[in-house]
């Protein structure tokens, strides 16, 4: 006998006849349905390379956080010079004593040749100063380009003109050598060039600069998708009832560019990293004692570790890679979880 069908109160309840009189039984199904949010946090859980970069980028951000808690249980800081605390442990060039740089029970990861740093703690406190101005910068970059782009898109005109002659005119600079000769100005303008600086000014300098260059790509964007949307009939639905800009741009416009702007966050972030990490290992950027990645990297390249150490390269080295790496193949399943059309 056919089923029948019985909506009741929102919800599909289907009726299955087994067998006529009082035997047959009811069986009640509910159909509910999912927000976008959802479906793209189902596509993502099945995505296996994405969860486990996920797990991965979480555990680096883990390590920067807990950076002080970890090093205050290994029993040691980056800031002790073991070539003066412990000479015993060095040769007379500063070298440590023992192969592979001193690895062993007390020093998980060896001395760094010369002052004697322990490697671990530099290495996750590294961790934390590199990921802690390129998540400031990678903020202030989405916030510019949402501002900018959305902005110059939606009204367009005189507005769009003004926005997009500023974006074509900082994309002329050849980011990585105005980096680089833009540093020292930034930091002279707040610190005396006779006077030592501070290490906090350098950190706002690192974001400046990087952020003063590195909104373009998103704000140009964002800008893309707002021209697409506010010819979209809501738009004009909203416009038509009365609707501010700022209301529309707020209700209508920015619920809509949260795709493109996740996906391109996880693509920013890492490479402000590893920008971050180049200006310090070009000597701009932070300096020791304070540690930062770049610098590790600029230490290993010294040619007193170079003879002496080489597996000091390794740590800072292998640990970037792959960062990088996870947080660019989370970046894929990312998109590919929003727009489950595109193909890797």
């Amino acid at each position: 006998m056919t089923s029948p069908i019985d909506i009741e109160g929102g919800g599909a309840s289907v009726v299955v006849d087994g067998a006529p009189g009082p035997e047959a039984r009811t069986e009640a199904v509910t159909l509910t349905g999912r927000s976008p949010g959802q479906l793209m946090w189902l596509r993502f859980k099945r995505d296996r390379t994405g969860v486990i970069s996920a797990c991965v980028v979480g555990f680096f951000f883990l390590i920067g956080l807990l950076a002080p808690l970890i090093s205050g249980l290994y029993g040691k800081d980056p800031y002790t010079v073991y070539a003066d605390e412990r000479p015993d442990l060095f040769d007379s060039a500063g070298v440590p004593v023992q192969p592979n740089g001193g690895i062993s029970g007390e020093f998980w990861f060896g001395l760094e040749p010369g002052n004697g740093y322990d490697v671990f703690t530099k290495l996750i406190y590294g961790i934390r100063t590199s990921l802690m101005i390129s998540v400031a910068v990678t903020l202030a970059v989405v916030v510019t380009g949402i501002l900018l782009g959305v902005t110059a898109g939606y009204l367009g005109g005189r507005t769009d003109y003004f926005i997009g002659r500023v974006i074509d005119f900082l994309l002329a600079f050849p980011a990585q050598l105005f980096f680089i000769a833009s540093m020292p100005v930034v930091v002279s303008l707040f610190v005396s060039p006779r006077d030592e600086t501070p290490t906090y000014v350098r950190v706002v300098a690192l974001i400046l600069v990087q952020w003063v260059l590195g909104w373009m790509g998103l704000a140009r964007i964002l800008r893309g998708t707002a021209l697409a949307l506010r010819e979209r009939e809501f738009i004009e639905a909203a416009k038509v009832s009365g609707a501010s800009p700022w209301r529309v741009i707020r209700k209508e416009i920015l619920p809509n560019i949260v795709t493109p702007l996740l996906v391109q966050s996880t693509y920013l972030l890492p490479g402000f990293v590893t920008a971050e990490a180049g200006l310090s290992f070009l000597g701009v950027g932070i300096v020791e004692p304070t540690p930062d990645w770049g610098q590790m990297f600029s230490k290993a390249s010294t040619e007193l570790v170079m003879q002496n150490d080489i597996t000091y390269m390794f740590f800072p080295g292998v640990s970037m890679i792959i960062f990088v790496v996870a947080f660019n193949l989370l970046g894929d399943s990312v998109r590919d979880a929003f727009d489950p059309k595109t193909a890797r």
